[in-house]
């Protein structure tokens, strides 16, 4: 069943916008040169599902879904990168947070 054409522009747009949001955390990480704030198992669990996810949409002929896997893929990768290049071993002197 075909969409109505504003309602797959305006899912097109939301799928190229939602992934955008990942700027901001990179940005940050990077200016902090710490990624000490976020969850390892929070970021590399979110990046796997995300890859085993790609593929569906990789194939879709949903340009929405296909658009959202691609700009998903390529800047959460970029957070997971962050994430683990700028993850600093905690000194024995520092304090664990619970």
């Amino acid at each position: 069943m075909e969409h109505p054409q504003w309602i797959q522009t305006i899912g097109l747009i939301a799928g190229i916008v939602l992934p955008l949001w990942n700027i901001p955390l990179i940005v940050r990480i990077i200016k902090r040169k710490s990624s000490r704030d976020i969850s390892l198992w929070w970021a590399m669990g979110v990046w796997v599902c995300i890859v085993l996810m790609a593929p569906s949409g990789f194939v879709s002929l949903d340009i929405v879904w296909k658009t959202f896997n691609y700009m998903n893929v390529f800047f959460f990768t970029l957070v997971a990168i962050c994430v683990l290049v700028y993850r600093h071993p905690r000194g024995k002197n520092e304090q664990t947070t619970p």
